[in-house]
């Protein structure tokens, strides 16, 4: 199978992100992709008020996504704010193309680091996966994969593939922990993870990099990772695609030589 990791930074307007969704959709199906995974936060950067900007899954931006997927033939994944109760949002990964209608709601909210996620964001509470081509993927969201416990539960569930859209935030040492969590997280499970997060944005407008905020605005280093938990392809800070055939027949393989999953002890959590 192969996947395309739309490595970008977007902004705070969603009808000027739509195009360059559009753009990087275009070039990932001249390049014969099947799924496109763009970062966490696609619709909107964080540092925006996302209430006024929070749509319905049948709304306006996921309908441009929807109708983006259809016309390329991919599968596409993307970032975005749904409505939730009490004022917030749901931070939503739509999942959309043909055969694929999906939506997963992140579970572990980031209240770390200073950024207190949960005073605009509503918790998910699903394990969602869905089905590409007869290959079952997981889906995930940046804080996310601190939990190995939700990668098992896409493997528990048929899960080859895990894809991780992020908006990591930038810090000493936040390089050196995404890129050791994204490893574990793949050997944990013994599966594919694709890991794209929103570029760095000091990396396309230098003046950025003298903005305070708190905010997770991205640091980039998108990568896949096999299931033996080595890196196979890896992007910089700044903006990019990383195309990638994925061996999906390597996963047995290595579960057959690193049986984690079988060999477990301790009871899953329900």
């Amino acid at each position: 199978m192969r996947i395309a990791l739309s490595q970008l930074t977007t902004g705070p307007h969603p009808e000027r992100n739509l195009e360059l969704l559009r753009a990087e959709a275009h070039r990932a199906a001249a390049e014969n992709a099947r799924v496109l995974v763009f970062p966490e936060a696609a619709m909107a950067c964080f540092g925006t008020p996302l209430a006024p900007l929070a749509e319905p899954l049948d709304g306006p931006w996921a309908t441009a996504v929807r109708r983006l997927a259809e016309e390329t033939g991919l599968v596409v994944v993307a970032g975005m704010f749904t409505p939730a109760p009490d004022g917030k949002v749901a931070n939503t990964l739509l999942a959309t193309g043909p055969g694929v209608e999906a939506a997963y709601d992140k579970i572990h909210l980031y209240d770390a680091f200073g950024f207190a996620e949960s005073d605009t964001v509503a918790a998910g509470s699903e394990v969602v996966t869905i089905e590409v081509d007869g290959v079952r993927i997981g889906l995930a969201t940046c804080y996310d994969v601190r939990f190995p416990e939700l990668f098992r539960a896409h493997a528990d569930a048929g899960a080859v593939l895990s894809l991780l859209p992020a908006s990591w935030g930038a810090g000493p040492g936040k390089r050196e922990q995404w890129e050791l969590l994204i490893r574990a997280r793949a050997l944990d499970a013994t599966l594919w993870l694709a890991a794209v997060g929103q570029a760095d944005p000091a990396a396309s407008d230098p003046a950025a990099s003298g903005t305070k905020s708190t905010a997770p605005t991205g640091i980039g280093h998108s990568a896949l990772v096999g299931p033996d938990g080595t890196v196979r392809q890896r992007l910089g800070a700044g903006p990019g695609m990383l195309l990638a055939d994925v061996d999906l027949d390597e996963v047995a393989a290595v579960r057959r030589a690193v049986p984690v999953l079988a060999n477990r002890r301790l009871p899953t959590p329900s």
